[in-house]
């Protein structure tokens, strides 16, 4: 299965910064069986929607890091629905839920889940405990989506 992590940050795009949320994301898809692609781009509202088409063309999965709180130049969730076909509230709501259990910080995040062009994409914190948080909540479903995206056979699992 492939994968990509898209990184929104002037800073990490900029070179002034560490892309520490990024590298934990493709760590963790790896160790799920993922190949990874990744990519960086500045907190422009056009350069994160052409990147999630670009990367969503050719994944099964596209989890997007930066972006998603208040601060002005927080345009994730917005250039994201740009591009959505059909969105997966689910998937935001039950990450916002995780995450306001943890901090009360958790109540200001905007991120966006849903599909664009048969890939899953899913707006992450970018702070790397997000990131962890985020994807400990999305990787039990994660393959369970892929599947169904793909139009192949699901078995449903019971917990």
């Amino acid at each position: 299965m492939k994968a990509a992590v898209l990184t929104a940050s002037d800073r990490v795009s900029r070179g002034r910064a560490e892309d520490t949320s990024g590298d934990l994301l493709a760590k963790l898809l790896a160790a799920d069986g993922y190949t990874v692609e990744r990519r960086v781009v500045a907190d422009e509202a056009a350069q994160i929607a052409a990147a999630i088409e670009e990367l969503a063309a050719a994944a099964d999965v596209v989890l997007t890091t930066g972006g998603t709180g208040l601060g002005p130049r927080d345009v994730t969730p917005e250039a994201t629905r740009t591009v959505l076909q059909r969105e997966a509230p689910g998937i935001a709501e039950a990450l916002r839920a995780d995450s306001r259990a943890r901090t009360p910080h958790g109540l200001l995040s905007r991120g966006v889940a849903g599909v664009v062009s048969g890939a899953l994409v899913v707006n992450l914190p970018g702070s790397p405990g997000g990131c962890r948080d985020g994807y400990a909540i999305l990787s039990p479903a994660l393959a369970h989506a892929v599947a169904l995206l793909a139009d192949e056979p699901t078995r449903h699992v019971q917990t």
